[in-house]
Order: structure tokens, then sequence, then C-alpha cells
């Protein structure tokens, strides 16, 4: 088996826009395969095939494609020539030193000119498999179901196919900015953008120096799991102890947690504006703490003028979390931190805030003196997949401010 034929759903219905999409699916293929041995990809009849080196590294390959957004699914194939006498041929071969007792072949004619339709190349090619293994067909629950995809050119067969995560391919969709807090909703948010094709980048809020680093790392991490799906994440560190004192310091305690959130929201759609961002991701659920009301939600978002995107807004927790387990970030997420908002948070939280009070309580506060000193402290680190991770160093106040 030396080719792999790839599967598409959403894209093909774009219509005028369907070259960029598929452009984009090609990039991302050889991307995310880079070094596993595909020499490159071909755009054939409405599907993608990966031409395969003899040394190519199936596994990995089969990891890997899994998680290219816009795929719908794929299999390892092989190319037989366009005639039912060689296909008849090649199946025999493989098929040899396989036990099963039941099978079914499914055909797909791209090439409607080939002189046998799919259901007449299904009878033909059955009657071979059943004359060479005593199998018996059966259509509906099958032990081994050979597939053929007939294209102008060539004939492909494969036994099986893998699922694909379905979605856009990354990079159709703009760049969206996600705050990523570290804990288990907020990762799985921003997965959820880049399945609809957008390429994410990522700010953390830390309370350094009053507290440890724990949550860099585990941001970090998230980053690192989710780059797999985007090939390149940028992370952007902010210390967010200093603006977190003196919100205690001047502001009443119950707004305190809406106040830092807003203010997050404010150096976050900075960070945006330098990338050409479109919109901030959060992982907030309506109700799922004090600051996630919908009164506080529109508090927060009327600190900005970017769109804030909320992709769990509608999901309960359990939903979110079985989410996080097959993203991969749920282990992460878990291990112990301290996190940003628990810093000084007040004994009981305003649940029902709003605008004119949170102005008030920020009209003794000095708003941009806090964002920009929060900005000079910005660390920046680069993530690569297949690839590493490279951290800058702190930016100086005139880079930041560039």
């Amino acid at each position: 088996m030396s080719h792999v034929i790839i599967h598409y759903n959403e894209i093909g219905l774009k219509g005028r826009n369907q070259p960029l999409f598929l452009r984009r699916l090609e990039t991302n293929l050889l991307r995310a395969t880079a070094g596993t041995g595909v020499r490159r990809v071909d755009e054939r009849s409405g599907r993608m095939v990966l031409l395969l080196t003899r040394e190519a590294d199936w596994p990995t390959i089969r990891a890997r494609v899994r998680c290219v957004f816009g795929v719908a699914n794929f299999s390892l194939a092989e190319r037989v020539d366009l005639d039912m006498e060689a296909l008849k041929a090649a199946v025999g071969r493989s098929l040899e030193g396989r036990a099963f007792a039941s099978f079914r072949v499914a055909t797909r004619r791209a090439y409607k000119p080939f002189p046998l339709n799919s259901e007449a190349i299904n009878r033909e090619l059955g009657a071979h498999v059943v004359e060479r293994t005593q199998a018996r067909v059966n259509l509906d629950h099958p032990e081994v179901t050979i597939h053929i995809e007939v294209l102008p050119r060539e004939m492909y067969f494969s036994f099986g196919r893998e699922a694909g995560p379905g979605g856009l391919p990354v990079g159709v969709s703009g760049t969206v900015m996600a705050l990523l807090s570290g804990g288990i909703d907020s990762p799985v948010a921003a997965h959820r953008l880049i399945k609809r094709g957008c390429r994410a980048s990522f700010v953390h809020f830390h309370s350094g120096p009053f507290q440890d680093g724990t949550s860099r790392a585990k941001a970090a991490d998230l980053v690192r799991c989710l780059t797999r799906f985007q090939y390149h994440s940028q992370l952007y560190v902010v210390g967010f102890g200093e603006v977190q004192r003196r919100i205690v310091t001047d502001a009443p305690g119950p707004l305190r947690v809406i106040l830092y959130r807003r203010f997050m929201a404010r150096i976050a759609a900075e960070l945006a504006r330098r990338e050409g961002a479109k919109a901030l991701v959060t992982g907030e659920s309506l109700g799922q703490v004090a600051s996630q009301t919908l009164d506080n939600l529109a508090v927060v978002e009327e600190a900005v003028a970017i769109p804030v995107l909320r992709p769990l807004i509608g999901c309960d927790k359990e939903e979110i979390v079985q989410q996080a387990r097959a993203l991969g970030s749920y282990d992460i997420s878990i291990l112990p931190d301290q996190d940003c908002c628990s810093l000084f948070g007040p004994r009981h939280p305003a649940t029902f805030s709003t605008v004119e009070e949170i102005r008030q309580a920020e009209s003794r506060l000095p708003v941009a003196d806090l964002v920009r000193s929060a900005l000079d402290q910005l660390e920046i680190h680069a993530f690569e997949f297949p690839g590493s991770v490279r951290a800058s160093a702190p930016l100086s106040s005139d880079e930041s401010a560039g």
C-alpha cells in the first residue's frame, strides 16, 4: 500500500472558493506529515491522494492525518491500472494470508466513462473474492470492507477507512486571540475555533510575582497540545499581578473579578490588534461561575470593541470535560497550579454587575497605564509542529509599544 486516499465533505460545498480551501488543505497535510515519508499530495476528482515512499511511517501518518481539519475520512490504499483484471489480481494478492468470514465491496466511481458502473464492479470483484477466499458477502455487518475508487487514470483499493476530524482547513477563516487560563474550558474553546478554520494565538495571564510559575508551564503544555492541529502557535505570557494589586487597593471587593476580566480583555484586544486577529475567544459557559452570568459577561465585553466569541456558552461541564479528554488537554488542565483569578479573590463576588458601577470603579484606576505596564512585561513563545518551542526575551517598552 503506497498511497493514502483522503476524502473531504464540507469543502466540496464551497463553490468558487473551493480551490482556496483545497490549497490550504494540501499545505496542511504536507506540514502535518513532514518527515513521515509522504512524497507529495495530489488532488484527484474530489479527493486528495498522498503518495508514500517505501520507508513511509504509516502509524505516524495515520495519527497526524487524524488531526488535520478538513479531512472527513482516509485510508491506506494501493493504486492499480484502470482495468478490472488488474484490480482483481491486486486485491487477490493483498488478501492472501487474511482470515475473515464475511466481506463487502463498496465502489465510488468518480470516472463515469468506465464501462462498469459501481454495482457491476461490486458484483464482479465480490465474485472473485468469494472464489479465492470462500468468505461470504455481508452487506450490513462485514468483517472486511473493500473500498474501490475509480478515477480517470487509475483505480485505488483499500480495506477499511479511518475517521478524520472534519471541520475546515486551518488558515481559511482568519486569526483569533484565545485567552488561555490553564483550566479545562479554554483549550476546548480554542480547539473549536481552530476546527472552523481559524488560526489561534494565545494569551495567558499569571499573577507574578505574587504566585509561582506553575500556570505558565501548564499554558505552554496546553498550547503545545493544540499546536498539532494548526502547526504554528504564538503564546503571549502577561504578568498580571501588579494590575491585580492595584485593583485590590482601589476598587470594591465584590467587583474585583469583573475588573480583572475587563483588564484581561483590554490587553488581549491590544495583542489581537497587533496580530491582525479579528476576535477574542474565551472558555466561558453561561452560569458556570459568578463572573459568567449574563450580566457580568455583558459588562466584561463592553470593555473592548472587538467581538468576543464564546463557543462553550451553552455547554455543561460534563460536555466540556468529555471534549477535553478527546482533545488530550484534560490531563494537563487538571494539574495543580495557582490560578490568576483566585489571587485576591473576593469572598462574595458580584453576580449582577452593571456597566455604570464598573466604570465608576475604573475611574479610580489608571486604566491605560496599567494596560501598558502589563504589555511592557510581555513574553512571547512560538511553538511549531512537528518541531519545538522558541521563547523570546521579554519585550522592551519600545518594542511592546510597536
